[in-house]
């Protein structure tokens, strides 16, 4: 008996920047290609831009925090260090689980690791509990991320999520101070839970197999020698020689590893990219940047001017959300300048922003390097997120997505520490 199947109509494939002039072109093999329902770019974004929310907002009201805890306000900080932490280690482990068992399966399984990491939070009234939930919460976000990531389909689409996802980290800390004082300090840390509404409206859109067939076991030792790689370079700031030496080593392992399974938990096909590897790059360079300057222009406006905290914290504010916003109209028309224009065109924001910030001590002129920053920070991790998954294949693109935003991530690492250092000296 012959049967036939419904229509259902196409889903734009994910399209990469063409020569300025031209269209972009899709992407071949991309879930987005599938015949399934285009997900709407502000749903990924509800699912992936809260997180920014409940990773910055405890940086103000630590010592409230710690006091009604009865801890040191450095045991506290505890609460963000891990956070960022099981971030990092988480955005891989996701883009690896996205590969071989698909979005849909992957965002049921974030959700349901967010929202166990926000009624510890909510409820846990002993440190060690929170900081469990705390890391729950990271995993379950980076897991949300990653498949908002995956499903966005375009540099405009990307653009959006990124744009909010920015905006979001901007006002965080401001987000912490306001809940804290007006309801509690748990409210804050548990901003991240309102991305959890937009998971049943994606799951119903959401491919529920990979893009491709990936025959290939999942690599347990490749995974581990990563996850204590990234692990030691998110410690590098905190304790940088016993970091460093255990970076060393897993890089080693690591390479050793990748002779024996060369598909397997991170493809080489993916580190010989060279586009790959100038995608990530820039990214890491940009997003170091960009948080160095988050945190040494409020010290170099404290220094320079008479300004008060709070003066400095809103005009911090706004220029964070106006370079936010910018990606958003960057990435619509990034696509009619061309695939080098536009890593030109960041990396020389990127350069120029902090030089200015070296050289100027001019209020407004550290304000418009802020807001240049983050612009190019966030703009890149939307158009070279693109270029970054449309050089390796079809199976390999959510693994590809998965370490060009860690390396976004490292930089968010990276970045404090080296103010700290500029102000040392």
């Amino acid at each position: 008996m012959r049967t036939t199947s419904m229509p259902t109509r196409p889903v734009p494939a994910l399209r990469i920047p063409g020569p300025a002039g031209t269209p972009s072109r899709p992407l071949a093999g991309h879930p987005a290609a599938r015949p399934e329902r285009r997900v709407p770019a502000l749903a990924l974004a509800l699912l992936a831009a809260p997180l920014a929310i409940s990773a910055n907002s405890p940086v103000l009201i630590l010592p409230d925090i710690a006091a009604d805890l009865g801890v040191s306000s450095a045991t506290g900080s505890w609460l963000v260090s891990v956070f960022g932490w099981a971030v990092a280690i988480g955005t891989p482990l996701a883009a690896a689980l996205i590969r071989r068992r698909g979005a849909r399966s992957t965002l049921t399984l974030s959700a349901a690791m967010a929202a166990l990491g926000t009624v510890a939070v909510a409820l846990s009234p002993w440190l060690p509990l929170l900081l469990a939930g705390r890391a729950a919460q990271a995993f379950g976000g980076a897991g949300l991320t990653a498949v908002a990531l995956n499903l966005a389909g375009s540099v405009r689409r990307m653009g959006v999520i990124t744009a909010l996802f920015g905006m979001c980290g901007a006002v965080g800390p401001t987000a912490g101070v306001v809940l804290g004082d007006v309801l509690s300090w748990r409210v804050p840390l548990i901003a991240s839970a309102v991305g959890l509404l937009a998971v049943p409206f994606v799951a119903r859109r959401a491919p529920a197999r990979p893009a491709a067939a990936d025959a290939d076991r999942f690599d347990p030792v490749g995974a581990l020698l990563t996850t204590v790689l990234v692990s030691a370079l998110v410690l590098v700031p905190q304790y940088p020689l016993p970091a460093l030496f255990g970076a060393l080593i897993a890089v080693a392992a690591l390479a050793l590893r990748l002779r024996v399974a060369p598909n397997g938990f991170v493809p080489v096909a993916i580190l010989r990219s060279p586009t790959f590897g100038l995608a990530a790059g820039v990214t890491l360079a940009l997003s170091t940047s960009y948080f160095t300057l988050l945190f040494a222009v409020p010290r170099l406006l404290a220094r320079d001017t008479a300004w008060s905290t709070g003066r400095i914290g809103l005009a911090q504010l706004v220029a964070l959300l106006v370079g936010s916003a910018a990606t958003w109209g960057f990435a619509a028309v990034s696509g009619r300048l061309g695939r080098r224009t536009v890593p030109a065109l960041l990396i020389t924001l990127g350069v120029l922003a902090p030089l200015a910030a070296l050289v100027g001590v001019w209020a407004p002129l550290l304000l418009v390097v802020t807001a240049l920053s983050v612009f190019a920070a966030t703009s890149g991790q939307a158009t070279l997120a693109v270029l970054a998954a449309g050089s390796v294949a079809p199976e390999q693109r959510p693994t590809a997505i998965g370490l060009f935003n860690l390396c976004y991530l490292l930089g968010g690492a990276f970045g404090p520490a080296i103010a700290a250092l500029l102000a040392v000296h």
